[in-house]
């Protein structure tokens, strides 16, 4: 019995016989070698009838046409779990793309953003889009869904893909292959078109059911699936403050020339990045110094005598305080900070999560009635004791730390929860100034593949986190789910709620971090379930050319992350 079990584990029972390591049903399955993952997963569906979209292959997401040859471990994954969502998204791009191929043949589709749910994309030549046209795309992608024909895989040599990508009108994508020197490049065809993703694709058109298309301010709204109910497409919300942000750093991208990779990669090659970091970080400056001019003009008015600084983790929130702090002062304003860690409730009173832990993300991890009533007296002139959290003990004590408010001061509250009206429920609407910080990256890979600011964070905590708070990546990776889910349940309903929004990417950033990144990156072990996500940012940042960080100034927000900031932590 030992032996017949020690053999199969050692997959040596037949050279023409392959056994595959199944882990949603904890099994090994035996298969004959050349057998696609489709092919092996319609063997086994009666053990788990969901459809699949994908599958990671030794915790490597890989297409379902992708042939076993050896022994793996196999994940099946559909469209709502680990890369499915991606996957499918992604095949969503490309029917769009052929659809207005069909429709509208002389007009150049590009991607730019997620937004309101969904993903915006808008065409080059026109300043904006009717909705008939709209309406005709939306019907030709439901007919090629019907169709169910198949997006096919190929590679071929890298010279030869960018040739073919300059002749069919996609010269963003020959200049990006040019610029990397890749010797082979990988890109798919869909109904005679062709088209390259770094990521996997659905088998087919069929796997696309639920999206919808919708016309959005100058262009359209693609949206796909609704994460919790995948029966039907995404509904959109309102955030034009997001729009309008996106929309001022698209405009700025297209008057310095680098509104993608292959364009910055480009200018790297030509020396040019320093020009290009002094115009990113003076983009900046200008913008705290509008916010900092809005601020000090409603203080004269009577308001804004509490400025309250949000956004998602790794957002930069930090940095921007302290930049805001200084050109507060060149406005002949005071500023003061309180920290609303320090307003934690003892730890034995904090929320749990749905997985029994604290809850320090929560709302009511902070004693709200204690910070309102200490605002509130400090509003009115009085000096306050403000408490200490002390976070080895897990209670908030008092050191005798005071402030009181002198003639031309300003609080400083940077948090998580700066926008939630909940936070500062007793306090005058007059007094509050909010502000929300974000990576709002509008850089793109090529106008097809846009960056994700949710990765372009990801990126900055993994690459600080190492460097300054002793986790490795494989452990900032398995957190980010929670992290995630706690921004879409308490900061980012509130972002329409902001006086102000400062977005805190830098077009340049991605390529400072890209060395430091990949060697992080590279630590994470491939037996675990985190490699997938490390190996898809790897492959990710592969796109970018290095730039040294020399170039980057000690005042900038990067350095937050990078280490070398001329501020204190």
């Amino acid at each position: 019995m030992f032996f017949s079990y020690y053999w199969h584990l050692n997959f040596v029972q037949n050279m023409d016989k392959l056994s595959i390591y199944v882990a949603n049903i904890a099994q090994y399955i035996e298969t004959d070698g050349g057998t696609s993952l489709a092919k092996l997963w319609e063997g086994i569906k009666h053990l788990m009838p969901d459809q699949p979209i994908c599958a990671r292959v030794n915790n490597k997401t890989e297409s379902l046409d992708f042939v076993l040859y050896q022994p793996k471990m196999v994940e099946f994954q559909t469209i709502s779990q680990g890369s499915g969502p991606r996957v499918y998204t992604r095949s969503l791009c490309m029917l769009l793309y052929r659809a207005a191929q069909s429709v509208v043949p002389e007009l150049h589709l590009r991607f730019e953003h997620s937004i309101s749910h969904g993903y915006y994309c808008r065409f080059s030549e026109i300043d904006r889009i009717d909705e008939g046209t709209v309406d005709k795309i939306k019907r030709e992608m439901e007919r090629l869904v019907a169709l169910n024909l198949p997006f096919k895989r190929h590679e071929i040599r890298t010279v030869d893909a960018a040739s073919m990508f300059e002749i069919q009108g996609l010269p963003d994508k020959a200049e990006l292959l040019r610029t990397i020197h890749e010797i082979y490049t990988t890109f798919y065809t869909l109904d005679g078109i062709a088209d390259s993703y770094y990521g996997s694709l659905a088998p087919s058109t069929g796997f696309l059911k639920v999206f919808n298309l919708i016309p959005y301010e100058q262009g359209m709204l693609l949206l796909p699936f609704d994460m919790d109910n995948p029966s039907k497409p995404a509904t959109p919300i309102i955030q034009q403050k997001m729009y309008n942000a996106f929309k001022e750093y698209l405009r700025i991208s297209d008057i310095i020339g680098v509104t993608d990779v292959g364009q910055l990669n480009s200018c790297v090659i030509a020396g040019s990045e320093a020009r290009l970091i002094q115009v990113a970080e003076t983009l900046h400056d200008k913008s705290i110094a509008r916010i900092s001019d809005d601020i000090a003009e409603r203080y004269r008015n009577g308001g804004a005598r509490i400025v309250l600084v949000a956004g998602p983790s790794s957002s930069g929130k930090t940095t921007t305080t302290k930049r805001l702090a200084v050109h507060l002062i060149t406005n002949l304003l005071k500023p003061q900070m309180i920290s609303l860690d320090n307003y934690f409730v003892n730890r034995e009173n904090t929320p749990l999560d749905s997985d029994g832990e604290y809850d320090y993300e929560s709302l009511y991890a902070l004693d709200l009635k204690q910070f309102n009533t200490d605002l509130n007296a400090i509003l009115r002139g009085e000096e306050v004791e403000l408490p200490y959290y002390n976070f080895e003990l897990g209670c908030r004590q008092y050191r005798g730390d005071k402030i009181k408010l002198e003639e031309g001061s300003v609080l400083l509250i940077e948090g998580i929860h700066g926008l939630n009206p909940e936070l500062t429920a007793e306090i005058p609407e007059m007094a509050k100034y909010r502000i929300y910080v974000s990576c709002l990256t509008t850089l793109s890979i090529d106008e097809h593949n846009w960056v994700p600011t949710t990765d372009n964070r990801l990126l900055r905590r993994i690459v600080r986190d190492y460097k300054y708070r002793g986790v490795n990546a494989e452990e900032t990776i398995r957190r980010w789910p929670s992290v995630r889910r706690g921004e879409e349940k308490w900061i980012f309903p509130y972002q329409e709620n902001a006086d102000a929004v400062f977005n805190s990417s830098l077009i340049f950033e991605l390529s400072v971090m890209k060395d430091e990144g990949e060697h992080v990156l590279r630590s994470v072990p491939s037996d675990v379930p985190e490699y997938a996500e490390a190996y898809r940012l790897r492959k990710f940042l592969s796109y970018f050319l290095p730039i040294e960080s020399k170039f980057v100034p000690s005042t900038s927000l990067l350095r937050e992350f990078l280490g070398g900031s001329s501020f204190k932590y």
